[in-house]
């Protein structure tokens, strides 16, 4: 069944109505119809099972049969991350980590950052379409990129590591530092990776070094590595 992204569910005894976008995918691209069946989800957890009422590409207008409510999963991820200078590397990882499953995304400009200036709603619509691909019900959060110490005052997960090789003792992977059910943070570094200052901030902060295996990765695919094997360990 197709799943479409609508925020705004105010009451589910009244007719509601598509996004504009969602509208001329469902009528002009997959030829919906009245009487159609589909899901719509608000990217809070709950999924209303829907007959379209209106076929009109501009305002598809739908009617709820059901709800459907998820719970959220038992653990947490969040991904911290420096914008890449090649925006659509970053776009490539939030694609990929909503499909694969995470809950929250925050960026950073580091000291040897080079990509200074970041706009969230085009990686807005990417993760909404990610949700939806995956037949997920909860949309990620997103949050506007911060100066690396600012971030820092705003991780209170429990759990939290620092994706960087250590120079003075044997490198421990997140895999098994990380335990499960837990609510994670991971820092992952620009192309010039974190400065010595920054090592030290995040380590005052409670963050632990980790490696994410033997290779040196890209930023986007330390991201999604980081991504993945926190799911892994809680399969």
């Amino acid at each position: 069944m197709h799943l479409f992204y609508q925020p705004s569910i105010v009451s589910q005894e009244s007719i509601q109505l598509l996004t504009e976008d969602d509208s001329r995918h469902a009528i002009k691209t997959l030829r919906l119809s009245v009487g159609d069946s589909m899901a719509v989800t608000d990217g809070h957890g709950n999924r209303y099972l829907a007959v379209i009422s209106s076929a009109d590409a501009r305002r598809c207008a739908f009617r709820i049969t059901d709800t459907q409510t998820a719970l959220p999963r038992p653990f947490s991820i969040r991904i911290c991350v420096a914008p890449t200078k090649n925006l659509d590397r970053i776009e490539w990882f939030i694609e990929k980590a909503v499909e694969v499953g995470i809950e929250r995304i925050s960026f950073f400009f580091g000291q040897h950052s080079e990509r200074r200036v970041l706009k969230l709603e085009r990686l807005e619509k990417i993760a909404i379409a990610a949700m939806k691909q995956s037949l997920q019900s909860f949309l990620p959060k997103l949050d506007d990129a911060l100066p690396f110490g600012e971030l820092l005052k705003t991780v209170s997960e429990a759990q939290r590591f620092i994706a960087h090789l250590p120079v003075d003792e044997p490198p421990i992977n997140l895999a098994k530092r990380a335990t499960v059910t837990g609510q994670y943070a991971v820092l992952v570094g620009p192309e010039g990776d974190f400065s010595e200052k920054e090592i030290q901030q995040a380590m005052a902060a409670g963050f632990q070094m980790v490696t994410l295996g033997p290779n040196r990765l890209r930023t986007e695919t330390a991201a999604l590595t980081a991504c993945q094997l926190l799911n892994f360990i809680n399969v």
